[in-house]
């Protein structure tokens, strides 16, 4: 046994010195890069070549290996994709099976970059996969499902690129990996049950295609397929391991319900994998290459923490012979050395010299040279030399013998230390496991009274800090009911004032009417007397010319009776007749004069009694002349002392703002201001506010030295303008607190400005006679400089543009328009689907809860609708000159708002149209609807406040806008109401029957029903709690957003 290997010694030894030269000569020869590349390309090409055929044998570990060295050499995967792409792997299963295999080697044991490179092709494998699924048996449906599992591995590490291609990793590395992040950690956990999941499927594709009632294992068709598991039992045991410990971790972080599903996967991957496992240990294939694990007989139990010491990581042994890397790398050497030179041969064995030398000089057994001897002693020797020789064959066997033995014995002795050192190393594994995870616990205890020490100064300072805000919080709400009792006073004194003028104009309202009244019956009664006097003047002339008459015929009659009295003899019978007709006319003539006299004597006593009535009228217009002046003068009286409570009430509103922002001043001084802080963009809307009030108070000064009863508006825009530009200050010191020192050193001093310019023009505004020339131009450029500083604080890139801004706005309302009229039209669909389907008390249900829901879509869509005009009515008001997209640019804050407000409105009914179709097939819950229609109410009552925060309180669109609001307030009930009774009215019809039940059981329902209780009590106050947190939440982020400063400057 020794004699062999001695020769090869001798041989390997002849032939290197021959070897070596050639390498540096050729190595010297091809100095250049591109030689070496090209050199370097085509062994990389003939070992992917010889790695990768159509043979159905294993994969040779040099050619992996060689492909492997490659990589490192490159630092990439570069060449071997080049000559892999070559290759057909779409035509020929075995060649992509084999190629897969490589493949796998490369991710595990190449240079990291291979991943990085390979995921240039990951399409071009993702169709190949596709592509062999179509078949369903043989290598088409491994390499299938090989592909598969291969992208999954490159986007395992392309997504963790802590873990190296072999997964390899200590316990530090694999927290490290998850960042101490619970969410990293499941998410984490999840993507190593995909990959495991892809290993396990591999395998048993593998198993399932092998005939296993035969020694497959042993051919080389069954070596091809099982050599690739090698690499997937590598993979599985580190998986297994780390999945394990991953859910050991999460267990100790989440609620054993929330990890359910985690749970059960690893039940089933772990059944999986332990029968895989014993499956393939029991292979004759295995054994000699690699030493499987076994798994424990039950699953670990996560849901006890210390079972996580008792956890053993799987360690899979690759035997030193079965990899043979030494004669490996003699190969690899031979094939990168010139093999074309012929070696020496060798020489002869000449087992004399070996043991005795050559040289003749020193040869004492050379007889030739030694002229002394004889024949018979060289026969001697010669015979004891032979002798000797065998001697020393007999004792060189028997060293072979005693050496083959001792090899026997000393290769148990290594199997037995290698066992020893794998069962040590185990334990060393196991230990480390354990020290690293008492090290972690020890660290996380550490950071945890580390964390309990800040808490506790941080809850000191939090305390602190409360007590000093609640003492400033007490001081500013003193100094509130403060302002709260002298703006009550001022508005009592403005009442009592307005009352006052109130009174004195209905008193003089009154004695004019007094006087026109009086006026008028004077009147009436002088144009009556008048009237009758002339009637009495008339009938009298009539009389007298009646009497003229009478006495013209009397004296006819005279002069015919005369002549009458000459022919008397004639006219006898005449005189008789006119005698008669004399006595006639005297008795009328008495007639006439008595009623003459009776005339007359009417006259006197109209015209005594028109006398009469003449002076009591004169009188009675001299009283109520009298009375008249005494209301003038009272008048007058009034009108001064009106004028002077209006003065009064004028000064009283400019103290006060002078006290306001007085007090401003004093609080940006105060250092308990200096943690006080505010944004630049509300700070610019507070003095938009403020140059707005300025405007406002110089047309009310204006109106007020032209009337002075337009006291009223003067003194609330005095009072608002003190509110305003107080504000303004506040709220610029708070801003400079955020700002640099540069900037903030400016925008104190023009606050301060600001502040010095109001109290100066209100001392101005103080004084009657310095009224007309008070100027608000200084305070105004004051506020300006605070605006223009404002508007460079503020942060850019967060505001859209005019255009954007205002199509906005109409694709919002447009948009909630849509939505509504969408969801009316599901209702009424819904509604016919539930007439045709449902009956009895089910369709009453449905039909009135549709019903009610139909009436709150038309509510809003009258809303839209009034919400529109009224915004029309608002930009056609408030824009001027500008045109509607710069107006809407210009109140962003409340555009904003607008936007959000119709957004909320078209997403509650969309919402609350899916919640009543659940409700009407069975599957959705009543309160839903009901919290849906809530939502819906406010999401109104949102749009309508954003959209009258600008609008006139005389608008008949806003009254139109609030009326359509109690309508959709009413709907909004009659949905509840609606929804209420029909759940009342079908839970009344599922009545609990207890008959059946014995009193165990009906003991064991109760307490069910007492845990469930408890249970929903909990799970209640929690989700209180988070409505709260997210109310609290939702109103920190709409604050801005919605443009909450602007509601409060239209308010204001």
């Amino acid at each position: 046994m020794l004699q062999p290997a001695m020769d090869r010694v001798k041989s390997s030894m002849q032939q290197v010195p021959n070897a070596i030269p050639k390498v540096i000569r050729r190595t010297g020869g091809a100095n250049s890069l591109e030689l070496e590349r090209e050199n370097f390309e085509r062994g990389q090409a003939v070992s992917i070549n010889k790695a990768i055929n159509t043979q159905e044998v294993a994969v040779k570990e040099k050619h992996a290996r060689t492909c492997i060295l490659g990589t490192h050499h490159e630092k990439g995967a570069h060449t071997f994709w080049a000559a892999v792409n070559r290759l057909p792997l779409s035509s020929n299963a075995v060649l992509c099976w084999k190629f897969c295999h490589v493949f796998h080697k490369l991710l595990r044991d190449g240079h990291p970059n291979v991943i990085k490179d390979s995921m240039r092709n990951k399409a071009d494998l993702a169709d190949m996969s596709r592509m062999w699924g179509h078949l369903s048996e043989g290598y088409g449906k491994l390499c299938s499902i090989y592909l598969k599992l291969l992208i999954t591995k490159m986007e395992f590490h392309i997504k963790n690129p802590r873990f190296p291609g072999n997964l390899q990793m200590s316990n530090r590395q694999l927290d490290e990996a998850g960042e101490n992040d619970v969410n990293n950690f499941f998410q984490l956990t999840v993507e190593m049950f995909d990959y495991l999941e892809c290993e396990l499927n591999l395998f048993l594709g593998v198993f399932n295609s092998l005939d296993m009632s035969r020694s497959v294992s042993v051919t080389a068709a069954g070596q091809c397929r099982l050599a690739p598991l090698i690499q997937v039992i590598l993979d599985c045991s580190h998986l297994y391991d780390y999945t394990v410990k991953l859910l050991f971790k999460l267990h100790s972080c989440l609620p054993a319900d929330t990890l359910q599903g985690h749970r059960d996967r690893f039940q089933e991957q772990f059944k999986k994998l332990k029968s895989l496992f014993y499956r393939s240990s029991n292979l004759q294939y295995f054994k000699r290459l690699i030493q499987i694990p076994q798994l424990p007989e039950n699953p670990p139990n996560f849901l006890r923490a210390s079972a996580l010491s008792e956890h053993i990581s799987p360690v899979v042994v690759i035997p030193a012979e079965s990899s043979s890397p030494e004669s490996e790398h003699v190969v690899e050497t031979e094939d990168l050395v010139d093999t074309d030179v012929p070696s020496l041969p060798a020489p002869p064995e000449v087992k004399f010299d070996d043991l005795f030398g050559t040289s003749a000089a020193i040869d004492p057994f050379n007889f030739n040279s030694q002229n002394g001897m004889r024949k018979d002693d060289k026969d001697r020797l010669i015979e004891q030399l032979t002798r000797e020789i065998q001697a020393l064959k007999e004792e060189l066997e028997s060293f072979r013998l005693e050496s083959g033995r001792l090899c026997q014995a000393l290769r148990g002795r290594v199997n037995e230390l290698e066992a020893e050192l794998a069962e040590q190393s185990h334990l060393r594994l196991q230990a480390a496991g354990e020290s690293e995870f008492l090290k972690a616990e020890l660290d996380d205890l550490r950071r945890a009274r580390e964390d309990t020490e800040k808490e506790q100064r941080s809850l000191t300072e939090i305390e602190r800090k409360a007590q000093a805000n609640e003492q400033r919080y007490t001081k500013l709400k003193e100094k509130y009911t403060e302002l709260v009792q002298s703006h009550a006073d001022l508005l009592r004194k403005n009442a009592e004032v307005t009352r006052q003028m109130t009174v004195a104009r209905a008193a003089q309202d009154e004695v004019e009417a007094v006087r026109r009244e009086m006026q008028e019956k004077v009147k009436s009664a002088q144009e009556a007397a008048d009237r009758q006097e002339r009637e009495q003047v008339k009938q009298l002339q009539e009389l007298q010319r009646e009497l003229v008459s009478t006495q013209t015929e009397l004296d006819s009659l005279k002069t015919t009776m005369a002549s009458s009295q000459q022919s008397s003899e004639v006219l006898g019978t005449q005189l008789v007749a006119l005698e008669s007709e004399k006595a006639e006319l005297v008795q009328t003539l008495s007639k006439v004069e008595v009623e003459l006299a009776v005339q007359g004597e009417e006259l006197q006593r109209v015209q005594s009694s028109l006398a009469t009535e003449r002076e009591s009228g004169v009188k009675t217009a001299e009283a109520l002349q009298n009375q008249l002046n005494e209301k003038e003068s009272r008048e007058q009286a009034l009108e001064s002392q009106l004028v002077a409570a209006r003065w009064s009430s004028l000064q009283g509103a400019v103290e006060e703002a002078e006290r306001i922002i007085q007090d401003s001043l004093s609080q940006i001084d105060d250092p308990a201001h200096i943690s006080c802080t505010s944004s630049a963009d509300y700070l610019a809307s507070r003095c938009q506010a403020s140059l707005n009030s300025m405007e406002r108070l110089q047309s009310a000064s204006e109106a007020f030295l032209a009337d002075n009863t337009a006291v009223l508006e003067l003194v609330r825009v005095v009072t608002q303008c003190g509110h305003l530009v107080g504000d303004t200050i506040v709220q610029g010191s708070a801003t400079s607190h955020m700002v640099p020192v540069e900037q903030a050193d400016a925008l104190s001093e023009s606050v301060k400005t600001c502040g010095s310019e109001a109290l100066a023009l209100l001392g101005q505004m103080k004084q009657q006679d310095s009224l007309a020339a008070a100027d608000s131009g200084k305070l105004r450029a004051a506020l300006e400089a605070i605006l223009t500083t404002a508007e460079k604080l503020r942060p850019r890139g967060l505001e859209l543009q005019q255009g954007e801004l205002g199509d906005l706005v109409e694709q919002e309302m447009a948009a909630t328009s849509a939505a509504v009229e969408s969801a009316a039209a599901r209702i009424e669909e819904m509604l016919n689907k539930s007439r045709a389907i449902d009956t009895g008390i089910k369709m009453e249900v449905n039909e009135r809860i549709l019903a009610s829901c139909t009436e709150l879509m038309q509510a809003i869509k009258e809303l839209i609708l009034s919400s529109k005009d009224l915004q029309r009515d608002i930009v056609e008001s408030g824009r001027g000159a500008a045109s509607m997209k710069e107006f809407y640019a210009k109140n962003s804050r409340w555009t904003e708002g607008l936007i959000s407000a119709s957004k909320a409105v078209g997403w509650g009914a969309t919402v609350m149209v899916d919640a009543a179709d659940m409700v009407v097939q069975g599957k959705g819950k009543f309160e839903e609807l009901m919290v849906c229609s809530h939502e819906i109410a406010a999401s109104t009552a949102q749009l309508v406040a954003a959209s009258k925060v600008k609008a006139d309180k005389d608008s008949a669109n806003l009254h139109r806008l609030q009326q359509a609001s109690r309508g959709v307030t009413q709907a909004t009930a009659a949905v509840v109401a609606s929804t209420k009774s029909g759940k009342s009215q079908i839970e009344d019809t599922e009545t609990m029957d207890f008959s059946s039940m014995t009193l165990t059981q009906i003991k064991r329902q109760e307490m069910d029903a007492q845990v469930l209780v408890l249970e929903l009590e909990t799970r209640l106050q929690k989700e209180r709690e988070r409505l709260g947190e997210l109310r609290k939440k939702h109103y920190e982020l709409a604050g801005v957003a919605e443009g909450w400063g602007e509601e409060e400057e239209g308010t204001g």
